[in-house]
């Protein structure tokens, strides 16, 4: 008997930590987000991909690892996924004036005199105004757009251009307009340049906006990389690991793949590409690249329409304010006809592509999935979006289902958006916006994202916004449209493994499963428990992408 007892000993002390991981997570509650949405206590992660999951005493008997994290029992998700937002984009605006949370006009025109002190020289660019937080002047419910005047006596001859928070309008001043050669005779197509009283106003929407665009100097390499450089430290620093940057050129595709190829960009990054000739003529010829699972680059972004904040989303009535006030019936407008996109629908159909197109407006939603419909034909594994999927005509909604077409939404919109929109919609036809619910409900999932820099960057607040449907103030105390909210499970899913799905990416993330990539976060509190403004409240204690630490920084 002792020669037995003995002879187990040694072999359970020889099986004892036998194998090697490059980390262990322990301590901890482990939502996997797998089918069954199991729970686990502990990880064991080797070549940045999760060797085995278990309960804490197994994993801790049978392997060994340099690094170990004890989570104290905090719970831990699969790495966030942004499933539409603007990477590029939000690290140049790190660059530019923040105009974000601004109340009034005065106050921006004391940002730009102030920021052209100390940035003596080139175009002040700075982003973030919003009209629907400033005070309707007594005449009117309806806030204007501001106009160049005063701009114009500040800077006469200095080039100013100030984006207005959804990206869908800017204000440039009329050395802008002089050197773009705008008047108020010019036409543009799918596009406004705001006239009054026989002058340009300075406001240019959607389509319109490209003659500025293209006058603005280019950026160069090195503050295109300072940017995305700073956009990811402060993305790790909120948990997100995948991006999904909703809009990007081919040069841009190459800057990122080369700094995530010297380690400097570890960020994960889905790609739509742009609606561009420089992006067709490359990728026409060579298709889908989808060798690397740091960049993803499957899908190219359409434009249906333009944003409902700036009036710019194409609607099936008009827009409920302007029609009270003014008696004139506007709808907004597609910025491109549905015979271009069409051919274009198709052709990268047969190229193997992803389409995402934006569509905010019920019209808008109704031609895109009109042709969707006649492209994909039928039930399908293409996986194409519609991004935003604002306002919806109810009859449209079961071609969600029909098409297989993926709704990727963003919860913040709908908080954002709730003290003005029914303004715009009346209160009857908000009833099917910002449906989130109702969407998910279609094909059984929905893709969250944020959309920033034209939100916050949180994935906590979509989370928050997705299933409590208040702003950060708790307010509405009920809810917005609360029958829309989805359930907190459903917004878990919708920013990890339902985002990955839209993204063509689930088969290595998304989960925390065998043979996933990990891509990790560690909370300071529980999203599945906690109440609602404790979920604004949580912090991230770490960030993890394929088993190197990312944040905090060491």
């Amino acid at each position: 008997m002792f020669i037995l007892f003995f002879g187990l000993f040694l072999f359970s002390s020889c099986a004892f930590q036998s194998e090697v991981a490059d980390m262990i997570v322990h301590n901890a509650r482990i939502y996997t987000m797998d089918d069954e949405m199991k729970i686990m206590e502990a990880m064991a992660i080797r070549d940045g991909r999760i060797i085995e999951l278990g309960p804490e005493r197994q994993i801790l008997n049978k392997y060994r690892a340099e690094t170990m994290i004890d989570c104290r029992k905090q719970p831990v998700y699969p790495g966030f996924i942004d499933a539409h937002c603007h990477f590029l984009g939000y690290g140049q605006t790190l660059q530019e004036m923040n105009l974000v949370g601004t109340k009034s006009w005065n106050e921006i025109l004391e940002i730009a005199r102030k920021h052209a002190q100390i940035d003596t020289a080139g175009w002040l660019v700075g982003r973030g105004w919003d009209q629907n937080d400033w005070t309707a002047p007594d005449s009117s419910e309806v806030v204007p757009f501001p106009d160049c005047a005063q701009l114009d006596v500040m800077f006469p001859d200095r080039p100013v251009y100030l984006t207005r928070i959804d990206g869908h309008a800017v204000l440039v001043n009329s050395a802008v307009l002089q050197m773009a050669g705008l008047t108020p005779d010019t036409k543009v197509e799918g596009g406004i340049i705001e006239v009054r009283d026989g002058k340009c106003t300075g406001i240019l929407i959607d389509n319109a906006i490209l003659f500025a665009d293209s006058i603005m100097p280019l950026r160069t390499r090195a503050e295109k990389t300072e940017g995305l450089l700073r956009a990811q430290r402060n993305c790790f620093k909120v948990g997100l690991t995948t991006v999904s940057d909703a809009g990007l050129l081919r040069p841009d595709i190459l800057l990122i793949d080369s700094l995530q190829r010297i380690g400097e960009l570890p960020m994960r990054v889905y790609a739509m590409l742009s609606d561009d000739p420089i992006n067709f003529e490359w990728y026409g010829a060579h298709g889908p690249d989808t060798s690397s699972e740091w960049l993803t680059v499957r899908s190219f972004k359409f434009y249906a329409d333009g944003a409902l904040g700036s009036r710019g989303a194409c609607l099936l009535s008009p827009y409920e304010d302007i029609l009270k006030k003014f008696r004139r019936s506007e709808y907004g407008k597609l910025l491109s006809t549905p015979e271009v996109m069409r051919s274009k629908f198709q052709m990268l159909y047969d190229l193997g592509f992803q389409v995402n197109t934006h569509a905010i407006g019920d019209s808008a939603n109704r031609v895109i999935l009109g042709l969707y419909a006649e492209v994909l034909g039928g039930a399908n594994d293409r996986r194409w979006r519609i991004e935003h999927a604002q306002v919806m005509d109810g009859r449209d909604m079961p071609m969600f289902r029909e098409y297989s077409i993926i709704p990727s939404v963003q919860p913040t919109h709908a908080t954002s958006d709730m003290p003005w929109a029914w303004e715009r919609l009346g209160r009857n036809r908000i009833r099917k916006a910002y449906a989130y619910k109702e969407l998910k409900d279609q094909l059984g999932m929905i893709a969250l994202g944020t959309d920033f820099p034209v939100e916050g960057i949180s994935p906590l607040a979509t989370f928050y916004a997705a299933v409590f449907r208040q702003n950060s103030e708790g307010m509405p105390a009920e809810g917005f449209q609360i029958e829309n909210a989805l359930s907190r499970e459903e917004a878990l899913r919708g920013i990890t493994i339902w985002a990955a799905m839209a993204n063509m990416e689930d088969q290595y993330k998304g989960s925390l499963e065998v043979g996933k990539v990990a891509d990790v976060v560690v909370l300071d509190r529980d999203l599945m428990e906690c109440t609602g403004l404790e979920v604004l409240r949580a912090k991230v204690q770490y960030t993890i992408i394929g088993g190197e630490v990312v944040y905090p920084v060491r």
